[in-house]
C-alpha cells in the first residue's frame, strides 16, 4: 500500500512518538520547522509533542503519543508525518496503535533509529509502505543537510526510480551540541563486500530496534527482502561485538527465508 507523493504546499504534522520535543533547543525546532517551509511545505505540530511525563524516557505518556498519532493519520489536511526524534521506548506504543485507522487513512511515515519499531509495525500490520529517512530535528543541521533534502524529496514527492549516489562527506559527530565544529570524513564510496545483483522489498533500519520485534506480531516477513541496516554508537567500545550478535540474532530469525542482499551504512569504526 504506497502512500500518495508529497506536493508543495502539503501540510506535514510533526508527532513525538519516541522523545519528546521538550529535549530541543527552542533554536532547533525554529531552524527546522524554517528549513522545511523554505523547502516549500506547511508545518504543523501534535497537540502532546513537547509534552513530558517521564524523566527517565523523556516522553509524552502512551496514551498522548497514540492520540497525536491517531490524529495526524486522521486530519485529511495532513500528507506526511515526521517523527521529532529518536529515543529507546517507542515499542511501548505499538500495542495500542490504531491499525485500522492507518489502514483506510494511509499516508507518509518518515523516522529513523527508535521509529524504526514503529514504522516497520506498520508495515507488518497494515502493508503500508514507510520510509527510513530525516527526522523533524535533522531539518535543523546547517551544514551537510543538501544531500539528505535531496533524497528526502526525490523518494516522497517524485514517482520514478531513484537512484543512489554517495555523497561527497559524511559524519558520526552529534551536529546538534555544536554546529561551527563539525566533523567530516571524506566519502570515498561505497565498498562492495560481495558483488552481484538482486531485487527485492527493501526492510529495515536500526539493527537492534528492529531485533525488538522478533518473535511479535509487529516484524515484517523478511522473505525476497534486501535488509538495510544501521545502528548506534551507545556501548562504545563494545559496537562491534554488539552488531556482530544483532546481526547474527537478525540472520538466525530469518532462517529459511530468502535474504537477497544486505546493505549497512558507513562507521568511522573499523
Amino acid at each position: 500500500m504506497k502512500p500518495e507523493k508529497l506536493k508543495l504546499g502539503d501540510e506535514v504534522r510533526v508527532i513525538a512518538p519516541s522523545r519528546s520535543m521538550g529535549i530541543l533547543k527552542e533554536e532547533i525546532v525554529e531552524t527546522a520547522k524554517l528549513r522545511l517551509e523554505q523547502e516549500g511545505f506547511k508545518v504543523s505540530f501534535g497537540k502532546h509533542v513537547k509534552d513530558m511525563v517521564d524523566e527517565d524516557y523523556k516522553c509524552a505518556s502512551i496514551e498522548a503519543r497514540i492520540e497525536d498519532l491517531k490524529d495526524a493519520f486522521l486530519d485529511k489536511k495532513v500528507k506526511a508525518i515526521l517523527t521529532v526524534i529518536g529515543g529507546c521506548n517507542v515499542n511501548q506504543i505499538l500495542d495500542d496503535i490504531p491499525y485500522a485507522v492507518i489502514k483506510k487513512n494511509p499516508k507518509i511515515l518518515c523516522g529513523f533509529s527508535d521509529i524504526t519499531a514503529l514504522t516497520n509495525s506498520i508495515y507488518a500490520k497494515t502493508g503500508l509502505i514507510t520510509y527510513s529517512g530525516p527526522h523533524f530535528s535533522t531539518f535543523a543541521m546547517k551544514d551537510g543537510l543538501d544531500y539528505t533534502i535531496s533524497y528526502f524529496k526525490q523518494m516522497l514527492m517524485e514517482d520514478k526510480e531513484v537512484e543512489i549516489y554517495a555523497s561527497s562527506k559524511w559524519s558520526d559527530d552529534p551536529w546538534f551540541k555544536n554546529q561551527n565544529d563539525r566533523h567530516w570524513v571524506t566519502n570515498t564510496g561505497m565498498d562492495i563486500l560481495q558483488e552481484g545483483e538482486a531485487e527485492g522489498k527493501i526492510i529495515g533500519g536500526n539493527l537492534c530496534t528492529l531485533n525488538l520485534l522478533q518473535g511479535t506480531e509487529f516484524m515484517p516477513n523478511l522473505e525476497n527482502s534486501i535488509l538495510f541496516l544501521e545502528d548506534d554508537d551507545l556501548v562504545k567500545e563494545n559496537f562491534l561485538k554488539e552488531f556482530d550478535r544483532n546481526l547474527q540474532s537478525l540472520l538466525h530469525s530469518a532462517k529459511g527465508k530468502t535474504i537477497r542482499g544486505i546493505v549497512f551504512r558507513k562507521s568511522t569504526r573499523k
